[in-house]
């Protein structure tokens, strides 16, 4: 088994977004996902907090092909958690993920003895900012050499 992870994607408005939950399709039918689990989340603009299984739309089922009726690994403890990091009127997208792609690596670095040790989640405009420093800094560098 590949790494699997949590992760949850937050968006505006009460109703998930159909491009959103077909990328998700798309990664799943390619064998770079697979997808253990999904809870759909959300906050009305009252602040009322309502779940609902990813399963249950039928619009939905190219991306839930695999999850099986004893997924149920996401739980209310996990949508409050979520709902926490929630505006009142938007929803999210709980998605329990297996990295299918990271199989062949982590059976080989589990056979190794290895593990895991830590993740950090790097948001893609921090890695942009760091990308914008260093041209700045590379830039400046050869200047100085001029």
């Amino acid at each position: 088994m590949g790494p699997v992870e949590c992760v949850v994607l937050a968006f505006p408005g009460e109703r998930l977004k159909v491009a959103a939950v077909t990328a998700i399709a798309e990664l799943r039918r390619a064998g770079q996902v697979r997808l253990i689990d999904s809870l759909v989340v959300v906050k009305s603009v009252a602040g009322e907090v309502s779940t609902s299984e990813l399963v249950e739309y039928e619009e939905y089922d190219d991306a839930t092909a695999e999850i099986g009726p004893e997924a149920n690994l996401l739980g209310p403890e996990d949508a409050a958690e979520a709902a926490e990091t929630l505006e009142p009127g938007s929803c999210a997208l709980m998605l329990l993920v297996e990295h299918v792609w990271a199989t062949r690596a982590a059976d080989a670095i589990r056979e190794a003895g290895g593990r895991i040790a830590g993740a950090v989640r790097v948001p893609p405009e921090l890695v942009e900012e760091a990308r914008v420093a260093h041209r700045e800094a590379v830039a400046a560098a050869s200047v100085g050499r001029s």
